[in-house]
């Protein structure tokens, strides 16, 4: 097969074997419109260009909620994403939705988090108010990747980025509107699954709570063991959401959790917020790295030709408190630390 025909092949294989309600690749629009890629459709091409992003890269050193652990096995804001994106993949792959939409999807949700999890993004936004992580993440990949040009993402891929938050107290809440495909919802509730059950593995393991503390209808309903309890998510998604799919929606929501499983997941998401994100919140440390991210934006808001020269000049029509809060935003834990250092720790022997 000549490399002109692949991408052909597989939009092909799209329409004879997934869902009817799962998204095609064929025709979907960008932005900027651009020749197709000969082997790879739109969605395949939006992975790679999320793939071979700085932003991805500094995933790695970003906190997903416990700031400079003790140890190995901590999740990172990467990590994170590699959970999100795998437990969305299985969900699709079972209803027959578009695969490679899911995963450009969900490796590039979390692209805009701040450094310091999202107690970093509330500094944030206490300084530079309206700063939401899923919109920086959008606008990371509309307008800071690629020195200013942007990844020219396809409209699906963004529109999930956008919307796949949640408010506290309901996993299947919505905080920025419903989702347009099903591919989106699925990295939505993905995300959900992926963090209640990763945060409270890693705050077992960080001895802030024990197995018997966490409400029982969680352990009954979802399981007493990590991938058990995935496990059970997981296929009550598949089962709950498939009729819907079959049927259509009025309202456009296909994807579902049943209300035990829901409600379970629930309890085990109060929870966390209660145990875990609350007193970690108010940890001196949290606190210190918050008033860093609020220091190195003021800093760089009263000092705007201090911004690399180059990220300065691919926002430069941005104003200076918004390339400030890009640039701040851009930071992993340990640059913010270290620009840090540099700009307020004195140096006594440099004099």
């Amino acid at each position: 097969m000549e490399t002109h025909g692949i991408r052909l092949y597989q939009e092909q294989r799209e329409d004879a074997q997934l869902h009817p309600a799962a998204t095609r690749s064929a025709g979907a629009a960008r932005p900027v419109p651009e020749p197709p890629c000969p082997i790879r459709t739109a969605f395949q091409r939006d992975r790679d260009r999320v793939i071979h992003s700085k932003a991805f890269r500094r995933l790695k050193h970003k906190t997903q909620v416990f700031i400079a652990p003790d140890g190995d096995h901590f999740r990172t804001r990467l990590t994170h994403t590699l959970e999100v994106t795998q437990v969305a993949r299985t969900i699709a792959r079972a209803l027959r939705l578009n695969e490679d939409l899911v995963e450009a999807i969900g490796l590039a949700h979390d692209l805009g988090h701040t450094p310091f999890g999202h107690a970093g993004e509330r500094a944030l936004a206490e300084v530079f108010p309206g700063f939401r992580h899923n919109e920086q993440s959008l606008r990371v990949v509309d307008r800071i990747e690629k020195d200013g040009q942007g990844l020219n993402l396809t409209e699906a891929v963004r529109d999930g980025i956008l919307r796949h938050s949640k408010p506290e107290g309901d996993i299947t809440g919505e905080l920025a509107g419903r989702p347009a495909t099903p591919e989106a919802q699925v990295v939505k509730i993905s995300d959900g699954i992926a963090y209640i059950n990763h945060d409270l593995d890693d705050a077992l393991r960080a001895g802030v709570v024990t197995l018997d503390e966490v409400p029982e209808i969680a352990l009954e309903v979802l399981g007493r063991r990590h991938a058990e309890r995935i496990d059970t998510l997981v296929r009550d998604v598949i089962a709950t959401s498939a009729p819907y799919l079959d049927a259509g929606s009025p309202d456009g929501q296909v994807i579902h959790l049943s209300e035990p499983v829901r409600k379970a997941a629930d309890a085990l998401r109060d929870f966390l917020f209660a145990r875990v994100y609350a007193p970690i919140n108010e940890a001196e440390a949290t606190k210190k790295a918050q008033r860093m991210v609020q220091w190195l934006y003021q800093h760089y808001v009263a000092h705007p030709e201090q911004v690399p020269v180059e990220f300065a000049r691919a926002l430069a029509d941005d104003g200076v408190e918004r390339v400030a809060a890009d640039y701040v935003a851009s930071m992993t834990d340990r640059y913010a630390l270290q620009l840090f250092e540099e700009l307020y720790v004195p140096r006594f022997w440099a004099g």
